[in-house]
């Protein structure tokens, strides 16, 4: 436990130290996000935010967790440096949908063949099929909720302190130095980059963030545990941003759009703002719904499957009225110019 508060100290001096220098390199190579119809900062804002927090988690590893350890994430570092390095192409120059998409499945390719795969079905080609799967979608999750201050680092952050936790009660001191750097990298982000913020953490961070969680979720194991907690514990701490991602899908495809190449305000970020919530408000609100998840996770661990099963149909049910809600409730719809416009629901 010493190592882990060691590691997570020093990912934090490391990401508060280190996000001021890489905004001024931002600023001077020219990687910034510059304003636009659908984008409400008002100038060009710095976007290697994510650079500090790679670095920051990179060094903690290295410098502190166990050497024992440090052998057996090899490929998730490795995994973690090539989504990384996506971000950086693609905040410096652009990178199509389908490219990314690619480099993606290359990334959750690297886990599989070095073993970090999930524990579904029990069968190697279902289960590889499921990790992809899994890794996809949670890095593509986490870009997509980078769309207001603060809130995919403090999400990020929440998930990594939840999954810290549940590392601990199980003893499972690889996942620990994993999520205590993780949660470090963004805690010492976040200091930049909640409202106001003075600094994105781009791509490159919320491709890093997605893909470090997701492969911390396939390495949960719970020893004595029913499977319905193997799986269920990191779909619940990783909940929000699974809503939000089927939200907006759903959202652009009845309206006949590509989910991945029309971007629009359309997260459940926008539509909570669209009710008369200020930026904070709408990201704290979003905190609490993470935090609340996390809580039901802790639970699930402590319980048995009949009760797993239950808390799994019932959340289920909440997100899919949630959806309705969202999405279908009369007096709520979609600009397509300006993007949002609501009534308070």
């Amino acid at each position: 436990m010493a190592t882990i508060m060691l590691v997570f100290a020093t990912a934090l001096v490391f990401a508060i130290g280190g996000t001021p220098l890489a905004r001024r390199l931002a600023v001077h190579v020219g990687v910034v996000d510059r304003p636009n119809e659908r984008k409400i900062h008002a100038g060009p804002m710095p976007l290697l935010g994510g650079v500090a927090m790679y670095g920051a988690f990179l060094i903690a590893l290295v410098l502190f967790a166990d050497r024992f350890y440090i052998s057996q994430i090899v490929s998730i570092i490795v995994g973690a440096t090539w989504v990384s390095f996506l971000g950086i192409w693609d905040d410096r120059v652009g990178m199509s949908a389908g490219l990314k998409l690619i480099g993606q499945i290359f990334g959750g390719l690297i886990l599989i063949m070095t073993g970090v795969t999930a524990d579904v079905f029990h069968q190697p080609y279902l289960d590889a099929g499921v990790t992809l799967l899994w890794v996809v979608g949670i890095t593509n999750a986490m870009n997509l909720m980078d769309n207001m201050d603060g809130l995919s680092g403090g999400v990020a952050a929440i998930a990594s302190a939840f999954f810290l936790l549940v590392a601990a009660l199980n003893g499972q001191y690889l996942v620990g130095s994993l999520t205590a750097a993780l949660l470090g990298a963004c805690i010492g982000f976040l200091v930049y980059n909640f409202n106001p913020a003075t600094i994105f953490m781009g791509d490159t961070g919320s491709l890093f963030l997605g893909f470090m969680l997701a492969a911390v979720g396939l390495k949960l194991r719970f020893t004595g545990h029913p499977d319905v907690v193997t799986w269920l514990t990191p779909l619940l701490i990783l909940g929000l941003p699974i809503f939000d991602t089927t939200l907006v899908f759903l959202s652009r495809l009845r309206r006949g759009l590509n989910p991945m190449t029309h971007p629009g305000q359309d997260h459940i970020s926008h539509r909570l703002k669209a009710t008369g919530l200020t930026a904070r408000e709408t990201v704290l609100t979003l905190y609490l719904v993470s935090v609340g998840l996390g809580v039901l996770a802790m639970f699930c661990v402590q319980a048995g499957a009949v009760e797993n099963y239950v808390v799994g149909a019932a959340v289920t049910i909440a997100g899919l009225v949630a959806l309705w809600r969202f999405e279908w409730r009369p007096g709520f719809q979609i600009d397509e110019r300006k993007n949002i416009r609501g009534e308070q629901f």
